[in-house]
Formats: structure tokens, C-alpha cells, sequence
């Protein structure tokens, strides 16, 4: 998985669902800065957190994930 690409679409999904880091940070229950490290790509999110996140954003997993 390609972290970086990963963060990035996660990033590109909230901005479009209309999400600030702060508020998508505060939906997650997870720190702005723990977001920022995702979508960085510097974190990879466990299959938990891309369950939460795909399903907070109304998008499927292939949105996000890339192929291996």
C-alpha cells in the first residue's frame, strides 16, 4: 500500500466531503495531528480506522486504497 497516495485521496474525500481536519479529526476521535500524519502518508491507518473513515465519507474502500 502506497501510504502517501492513500493519505492524499483520504485527504482529497474530506475536503470534498466538506470536512476540516479539525472536524473529520473530531468525528474519528482521533488527534488533528494524528490525521495529518495519515494523510501525509508519514502513518498508515489500521483497517479499523479505514473502516471508520470510509464509512464516515460515504466512499468505498477502492477509493482510497491502491493497488498492490
Amino acid at each position: 500500500m502506497d501510504s502517501e497516495l492513500v493519505g492524499r485521496r483520504i485527504r482529497a474525500f474530506r475536503k470534498l466531503k466538506g470536512y476540516t481536519q479539525k472536524s473529520f479529526a473530531k468525528k474519528m476521535s482521533i488527534s488533528v495531528s494524528v490525521l495529518g500524519e495519515i494523510e501525509r502518508g508519514n502513518r498508515i491507518p489500521d483497517d479499523y480506522l479505514i473502516e471508520r473513515i470510509v464509512t464516515t465519507l460515504n466512499i468505498s474502500r477502492n477509493d482510497i486504497m491502491t493497488e498492490s
